[in-house]
């Protein structure tokens, strides 16, 4: 008896709506769309939605700004989303808004609920009002002298000069960076979810596999600090829903945005394109699935506020809280200045959108760890990979079937084990898909696509159709390419959908599916061979940074803590001067590899420098220079085995891309390698 079809709903972050999408939105909406394709093509119900977030005090003063409307600007904000998104491939089955009537009546819904279950209390609260603007001051907008270091110009929170984090009231001679205004300290009555009530809910929900487990590990911190109650309202004016009976109280904005998620759907069902009911997502008995695809920024509100709210409201939990890193560019932090802080749409003007889904995928795995967009390595890999290697196999064997065969291909198999690895590879590359682990799928992808193309160098059907009388061998061997390069196909197509439909039409083949790989296509007529992917010119890329430059960045929106820096988590303790010390968490990022040199060769024009060429086991190989010369001799380092720094961001050097780096102690001729155990093997963790 055949599995019952999985019905998933899947969710990506809400894009605040006062800002174009950049490569980081990509990032998030990247991930969530190869999961989403991956459950579409294995034949599950699988429904993404998302919407824009469009509340908050940053979208009325935009607004403002700008001469318009909240709801002209979130309008305006929600089409060119859509639109990049759309561009970028991504398969939204909805793409709503948190400004809704669906999202009003289910922000109120769980209002009330949690209300009526005596989860939500009043009490006057002190905060800063701008006198000119007419408002309280979320902490963004205040900026003033820290109150620990006396540092000048530190926002409401937080400073930047001494790392203590302390109350807005706090701040010295604070002033609004709206207007220049002195703020006046003032009262009043805020609207609070007693957090604390569900702390042995959540202390359960956090640790039943829903999350990650680093994720994990961070939520018992706070967990175990104790919890203190979430201010959900803010004063007018303020752009967002009512409060049920007040004429002055708004939702906070982190209430109601991920109750879009709900909302979202809610506008699929009503608008007939969803194959299921609200209740079947919802109902809090529901045996489908809730995904959620987020960055690690906003876990707070994923895995204990929502959560939280959930629960207390009668409707489901989530099953899965995806959570990524943030994205880097060649290393450091996205820069306008450096043209690396890049909108999609800029992106979209100079490069191949598939370009990104790629390199993404063959970056992501299923961790917290960052992910650095290397350009260099952006050009090389995706030249290497999707040109060198996958499209080379059907260019290479296309024309040999049109040529001598009026363009059908043979019946037999010619290498029936080869066929069979292929087709077994895809029950070790279905649950990297599942588990997130695209990183590894794209790595097992990729050694097949080097198998097809030795089977082809060793045939040489380019030499064979030379000759008399081997016509048959020809088109045998081109045959069990072509197969090969369909397997390989199916195994891509949730990470290059555009590519696999250019594939299907030149196959002359139906859509496909992942039980697909095991079918043989036998004698079969293809169309003629078309270009599907073009080598990446560094020239785009390059216009495309020039370009960036002058890119407006993106405003984020309002930060977890509250307007007044209360935070329902414990804050942190505060450091009065940097010590240049690191913590054990920071620590605990550096990923230790067992590597063994397979190479080791002297760096013309550097005196200090030998270039290693590593094996990092399932990592692949490195290419790592190493200032040691002074005390090896090249030859005496093949086949030994060192530890590599694995998540190091690549680092250009005017002799190439260093991808790591080897550990050693000492100095001159004292230089010693740090060596692991001998019977260890490339690839394991160091501890």
């Amino acid at each position: 008896m055949a599995a019952s079809r999985r019905i998933i709903y899947v969710t990506s972050a809400l894009p605040y709506a006062n800002g174009d999408l950049h490569i980081g939105h990509l990032l998030e909406q990247i991930q969530t769309d190869i999961w989403v394709r991956y459950q579409r093509l294995r034949g599950e119900l699988c429904l993404y939605g998302c919407a824009d977030d469009g509340h908050g005090s940053p979208m009325m003063l935009k607004a403002e700004q700008l001469g318009v409307t909240p709801e002209a600007l979130i309008a305006d904000m929600k089409e060119r989303h859509q639109r990049d998104s759309q561009d970028f491939l991504i398969s939204h089955d909805v793409y709503h808004t948190t400004h809704s009537p669906e999202n009003r009546h289910y922000a109120e819904t769980i209002f009330e609920r949690l209300s009526a279950g005596g989860y939500i209390y009043t009490k006057r609260v002190e905060q800063l009002f701008d006198p000119e603007k007419k408002m309280f001051l979320a902490d963004r907008f205040l900026k003033g002298n820290c109150p620990r270091c006396g540092a000048e110009d530190q926002y409401g929170d937080n400073c930047e000069k001494c790392g203590a984090t302390y109350e807005a009231t706090e701040l010295l001679s604070p002033r609004s960076i709206l207007s220049g205004a002195t703020p006046e300290l003032r009262t009043s009555t805020h609207y609070f979810f007693d957090l604390p009530k569900l702390q042995g809910f959540l202390e359960q929900w956090t640790t039943s596999g829903t999350l990650q487990s680093e994720v994990s590990n961070k939520i018992r911190e706070w967990l175990t600090a104790g919890l203190q109650a979430w201010d959900i309202s803010r004063d007018a004016p303020y752009f967002g829903f009512l409060i049920p009976g007040t004429e002055d109280k708004y939702f906070y904005v982190w209430l109601d945005a991920p109750i879009g998620y709900m909302a979202a759907l809610e506008h699929l069902v009503a608008g007939g394109g969803a194959p299921v009911t609200f209740e079947q997502i919802w109902d809090a008995n529901s045996s489908a699935e809730v995904h959620h695809f987020i960055g690690k920024d906003i876990v707070n509100f994923h895995t204990l506020f929502w959560p939280a709210m959930l629960h207390a409201a009668g409707y489901r939990t989530p099953t899965k809280v995806h959570t990524h890193g943030f994205l880097t560019v060649d290393g450091t932090k996205m820069s306008k200045t450096r043209g690396t802080f890049i909108n999609a749409r800029t992106y979209l003007d100079h490069l191949d959108p598939e370009y990104l889904r790629y390199y993404f995928a063959a970056k992501l795995g299923p961790t917290t760890d960052d992910i650095d967009l290397s350009l260099d390595d952006f050009i090389a890999r995706v030249n290497s990979d999707l040109v060198g290697k996958v499209v080379n196999i059907a260019s290479r064997c296309a024309g040999f079937i049109h040529k001598g065969h009026d363009g059908r291909l043979a019946a037999d198999c010619a290498d029936p084990d080869l066929w069979q690895t292929f087709v077994d590879a895809g029950e070790r590359i279905a649950p990297l898909f599942e588990s997130g682990e695209f990183n590894k799928a794209v790595r097992e992808i990729m050694a097949l696509a080097d198998r097809a193309n030795q089977y082809i160098d060793t045939h040489k059907p380019w030499a064979a159709a030379k000759e008399a009388g081997r016509e048959a061998e020809v088109q045998a061997v081109c045959t069990m390419g072509l197969n090969l390069f369909r397997v390989l196909m199916v195994y891509l197509k949730p990470i290059l959908p555009r590519m696999a439909e250019q594939a299907e039409a030149f196959l002359q083949i139906e859509p496909l599916q992942w039980s697909d790989s095991a079918l043989w296509l036998g004698a079969h007529a293809i169309a003629p061979f078309a270009a599907l992917k073009q080598r990446v010119d560094p020239k785009a890329v390059a216009a495309m940074i020039e370009a960036g430059k002058a890119s407006e960045p993106v405003k984020e929106p309002e930060p977890a803590a509250d307007v007044r820096g209360q935070s329902p988590l414990p804050r942190e303790s505060s450091q009065e001067e940097d010590t240049g010390m690191i913590g054990i968490d920071d620590f605990m990022k550096v990923d230790l590899r067992v590597a063994q040199i397979i190479e080791a060769s002297h760096v013309e024009g550097a005196d200090k420098l030998l270039q290693l060429r590593l094996n990092v086991g399932e990592l692949g190989e490195r290419n790592v220079f190493s200032g040691i010369r002074s005390a090896y001799e090249p030859a005496a380092l093949q086949g030994r085995l060192v530890v590599l720094v694995a998540n190091l961001a690549p680092r250009k050097m005017r002799f190439g891309v260093s991808e790591g780096m080897v550990l050693a102690a000492g100095e001159g001729k004292d230089i010693f390698l740090v060596a692991p155990d001998p019977d260890a093997k490339p690839g394991m963790p160091v501890k």
